[in-house]
């Protein structure tokens, strides 16, 4: 810092440069990614109503790709917002290396995102377990997340998963869980009582975050556990789960049906309950053959 107190002009320069990059990262929300992105986010928010008059949002970022830009796009909502609502930046570290926590530092930096950051030892729980690790750490996030939410005084969380999210938990559920149930747009916390969870990019395709990464150059953290650190990659180098096999298997389908993906996600929303064997209800089953004699009468 100069004695003028403006910086040395390496300093002003690298201070200008971020200021200009932040602005087209706005700006590619607004104009190029408008129809694809931001109408999809907002569209959400009014179909769903996850939004109310006086709000208190702990916007969840990890560092991925799909919360950080969910975290642009509430700013931009904040900017021509209909009502009062506040927004916290919540990033909880759960062990990441110095390197992973850096990035996401950095990120939020360039992004323009003023970040609440707070942590949890998880990742070194969730070490010493063997079955379904990634399991109990969402579970044990999601947890700590509320906590510090409401701490902070906000009343609801919010998630970035998206449409392929969506679908992909759909056909989850009836290939590997034998059910039928989808990743619900919004729920009420039983854990916390007062507070709700959102997910506002509900409808927003992964190829377009990924289209709108890769043309604002941003880099982000896939997954920075120590569990994926180690784990087994696939020939092509990437990361494989069940996520990954339904992922290949709806490009596969979509393939021979261009319409799968938008069948899958209409799927849930076009239950008879007429047409199913049993359906669950509060934690109640229901069976066709409770009602069956009776509809005959």
């Amino acid at each position: 810092m100069t004695a003028s107190g403006y910086g040395t002009e390496d300093e002003m320069e690298v201070l200008e440069n971020k200021e200009a990059r932040s602005k087209q990262i706005e700006l590619s929300i607004r104009k190029k990614f408008h129809k694809k992105i931001f109408s999809r986010f907002a569209k959400a928010i009014n179909t769903y109503k996850l939004l109310q008059e006086g709000d208190k949002v702990a916007v969840c970022i990890s560092g991925g790709k799909d919360s950080m830009l969910m975290a642009k796009c509430f700013q931009e909502l904040q900017k021509h917002r209909k009502f009062y609502f506040e927004l916290v930046f919540l990033v909880m570290d759960p062990g990441y290396h110095a390197v992973n926590r850096s990035q996401i530092e950095q990120n939020a930096q360039i992004m323009n995102l003023p970040l609440t950051i707070f942590e949890s030892q998880i990742f070194d729980a969730v070490d010493k377990i063997e079955k379904s690790p990634c399991y109990l750490c969402a579970r044990m996030r999601r947890g700590y997340l509320y906590s510090k939410a409401r701490e902070l005084g906000c009343n609801k969380i919010a998630l970035g998963h998206h449409y392929d999210d969506v679908i992909e938990t759909i056909l989850m559920g009836m290939l590997y869980g034998g059910q039928i149930q989808t990743m619900m747009p919004k729920l009420h916390s039983t854990n916390f009582p007062g507070m709700e969870l959102i997910r506002p990019l509900y409808f927003v395709r992964e190829a377009d975050i990924q289209h709108w990464r890769d043309y604002n150059g941003l880099r982000f953290l896939q997954c920075a556990c120590h569990f994926t650190d180690t784990c087994f990659n696939n020939s092509n180098g990437e990361m494989y789960s069940k996520r990954q096999e339904i992922k290949e298997l709806i490009r596969s389908l979509k393939e021979k049906n261009p319409y799968i993906e938008g069948n899958l996600f209409k799927s849930v929303e076009n239950v008879n309950l007429s047409t199913v064997i049993a359906y669950k209800q509060d934690g109640k089953k229901h069976h066709f053959l409770d009602t069956y004699d009776a509809e005959s009468i």
